[in-house]
C-alpha cells in the first residue's frame, strides 16, 4: 500500500472473479487501445494469467493488469510472437487504468509490481506492446519511462492496427 500523486491510498491486490464486471466495463470503455473481451474469454485469461492484479484508489476499483508467462494457453498474436522469440518472459497483456485516475501513478505502481515479480522469479525480460497505428502516445511515453525498447512491429486486427513489440531487460 502506498499513496499516489494525488495523496490517495493505492492498493494493489490479486484480482478476483468478483472484479470481472469492473474489468469488462473498463476494457470495453478503452477498447480502441485493447482488444474486446467477453466474460468467457476473461475467465480463460484469468485461469492462464501468471499475474492478475487490480489497483484501487481509496478503496475504489481503478484499473487492472493481466500478465502471462511463457507456456500459457493464450492465442494472442502478440503473446505468440514473444513466445517464439524469448524462452523466458513475463508478458504484460493488459494494463488498464480508469480515465479519471490516469496520470495519478497507478500504472506505475502496477509496473513496479510486475518488475518486482519478474525479478523474484529470475525472469530476464518483461514484454509488452502498444499501438503505433492508431498511435497511443500515452502508452509509448509510459513504457519508455520503464526502459522498454522496440524489438519488432506487426499488423493486427486484419491490418487495422500496428503494434510496437516492446522488451524491458532486467
Amino acid at each position: 500500500m502506498e499513496n499516489n500523486k494525488n495523496h490517495k491510498k493505492v492498493t494493489i491486490r490479486q484480482a478476483a472473479k468478483t472484479d470481472f464486471e469492473d474489468i469488462l466495463a473498463l476494457n470495453e470503455e478503452l477498447a480502441q487501445y485493447l482488444s474486446h473481451l467477453t466474460m468467457e474469454k476473461l475467465e480463460h485469461l484469468y485461469d492462464e494469467a501468471a499475474m492478475k492484479l487490480v489497483v484501487e484508489e481509496d478503496g475504489k476499483f481503478a484499473g487492472f493488469l493481466l500478465g502471462f508467462r511463457e507456456g500459457a494457453d493464450y492465442d494472442s498474436v502478440n503473446y505468440t510472437w514473444f513466445e517464439s522469440h524469448y524462452p523466458t518472459f513475463l508478458y504484460v497483456d493488459r494494463i488498464v487504468i480508469t480515465p479519471d485516475t490516469q496520470s495519478g501513478g497507478l500504472g506505475s505502481a502496477l509496473y513496479r509490481e510486475v518488475f518486482r515479480t519478474a525479478q523474484e522469479a529470475n525472469v530476464p525480460v518483461v514484454t509488452a506492446e502498444y499501438n503505433v497505428m492508431p498511435p497511443n502516445v500515452i502508452s509509448e511515453k509510459f513504457h519508455n519511462r520503464f526502459g522498454f525498447k522496440e524489438v519488432g512491429r506487426q499488423k493486427i486486427a486484419d491490418g487495422e492496427k500496428i503494434v510496437s513489440l516492446q522488451v524491458a531487460t532486467l
